[in-house]
């Protein structure tokens, strides 16, 4: 497994990222990625930590330590151990980094068992799950196309969605465009796919050149990083944005500029059936959704507390309205936990032997956890009220001589200096209404694809799996119960 020295040494690899109009140098010391990088290497080095290494390591079955999460379980219990892994790094970071290197663990750890369903790239398959598991990489993902033409044939956007342009007995190239690879610029590799929804709508014959799914080295020449603004590099201070300044995952779009691809990472070529069924087959939507509401679960820990914490400075807390608050986020936390609960406890069985949360359950929580943040952040809005803008310009105010005396007096809150709650409402700012805030807002809402899919995935696969026909025919039932002549149930009558 890598240490956090390690894995800042794997990023120096040449990869290509583009940032306000320049190629970077280096990722890991560059002001819009390097304190982020630093973040990822101390998770990292909690897998050799003593104090944590237990609880976030064990060996799989062939014989390597890895994360908990990146192995497959083949109990209940193994399945609880991953989902305690997960919590074990994301209270690290408080909930606020959404696709650590255990995200994509979702899928990866899959292809242990289940690299068979790849057909004739099976190898390939099980060999990146070793190497994964091995090394515990970071990996990103990209499965959406780019929001262009979407009112067209996929097949008739092949300047901009990406295709295969060639191949020979070495691998494949392909050019395009996918978004939005969160955390890229910091990761080992990027995985690409189709979601669900646009794999729904592909056919055999028309659009073969367009279904793929493979890996692809970060450093591999062709591929290009083109990455939104950086919260990172644009936070002043850490007194000013202590979330933005360390926990930014940049985003980025992936540009494929005639890149080569070696056929051993590929998964599916021209494949329609396997590119349109990975995605269930895998078991990634059930994994996935158990490491997200885990997280969120975390991050709902720290709102709650944050709003605990804000109004006690105001000198609220004691106030019907804001207790009722917090105690909503508590019982938002309490939920989420209690869906990764049912989900370790009650798992399905998986590919060859594992087991996977029930997608039933991972399906609703992905539902809730989507529409989760936009209530705490309409909480802490209508709750604090202006509280937050009841602040300073920045840390250098605190230092004015002249300043200082009248900040001590009426920045002071409710048992707490002025310097301690002009700190905390900076932090409550960075979480609910900064730029960076505002990116998390749209993570939330948008990371599992969009929500008409996300209520239709959980109605066809309730009607797949017989929970809809058991729903209807209670109203059967009901409604056989009585006629125009009174009831017809006997114990009515």
């Amino acid at each position: 497994m890598l240490t956090g020295d390690a894995f800042l040494a794997s990023l120096d690899d040449g990869r290509e990222v583009w940032y306000e109009g320049e190629r970077v140098e280096l990722v890991t010391e560059h002001r819009a990625f390097r304190t982020g990088a630093r973040v990822i290497a101390s998770l990292y080095d909690a897998l050799h930590d003593p104090a944590t290494a237990d609880a976030l390591t064990t060996v799989d079955r062939f014989g390597h330590r890895t994360h908990r999460f990146f192995a497959p379980a083949y109990s209940a219990d193994e399945l609880r151990g991953g989902r305690d892994a997960i919590a074990v790094w994301q209270r690290m970071t408080y909930g606020w980094m959404g696709r650590t290197p255990d995200y994509k663990a979702a899928f990866m750890a899959q292809l242990a068992e289940g690299h068979a369903y790849y057909g004739d790239y099976g190898a390939n398959a099980l060999d990146w799950y070793k190497k994964c598991a091995r090394e515990v990489l970071y990996l990103n993902h990209v499965l959406i196309d780019p929001p262009v033409d979407r009112h067209r044939l996929r097949s008739d956007v092949t300047d901009v969605f990406v295709t295969v342009t060639g191949e020979n007995d070495n691998g494949i190239r392909v050019s395009g465009a996918k978004m939005v690879a969160t955390g890229s610029a910091l990761t080992h590799g990027t995985f690409v796919a189709v979601n669900s929804g646009t794999a729904a709508r592909m056919e055999p014959g028309r659009d073969d050149h367009m279904a793929l799914v493979f890996m692809v080295d970060m450093a591999t020449p062709g591929l290009k990083l083109i990455c939104r603004p950086s919260y990172e590099a644009a936070a002043r201070h850490p007194f000013e944005a202590p979330l933005a300044a360390r926990f930014d995952e940049n985003d980025a779009v992936v540009v494929f500029d005639d890149a080569f691809v070696p056929w051993e990472n590929v998964f599916v070529y021209r494949d329609v059936a396997r590119a349109k069924g990975f995605y269930a087959e895998s078991g990634f939507f059930n994994r996935y959704n158990l490491h997200s509401t885990t997280r969120l679960a975390i991050k709902l820990e720290f709102a709650a507390g944050l709003l605990a914490r804000c109004a006690e400075a105001a000198g609220t807390h004691e106030f019907r309205g804001v207790q009722a608050a917090v105690g909503e986020i508590i019982a938002m936390r309490e939920l989420l936990w209690s869906l990764t609960m049912a989900m370790v406890a009650e798992p399905e069985p998986g590919i060859g032997g594992t087991v996977v949360p029930r997608l039933q359950t991972a399906a609703a929580a992905r539902l809730y956890a989507t529409n989760a943040w936009s209530r705490v952040r309409e909480l802490f809005e209508t709750q604090l009220a202006g509280a937050p803008i009841y602040t300073v310009s920045g840390p250098a105010d605190l230092a004015a001589t002249e300043l200082r005396p009248m900040i001590d007096r009426y920045y002071r809150g409710s048992g707490l200096d002025a310097q301690g709650r002009i700190k905390l409402f900076k932090l409550c700012w960075d979480a609910l209404y900064s730029e960076f805030a505002g990116r998390h807002a749209l993570y939330e809402r948008n990371y599992a694809g969009n929500q008409d899919q996300q209520r239709i995935d959980t109605l066809n696969w309730a009607t797949t799996r017989g929970d809809l026909g058991r729903f209807t025919s209670l109203v059967d039932d009901c409604l056989a119960g009585y006629d125009l002549d009174g009831w017809t149930d006997p114990l009515l009558k």
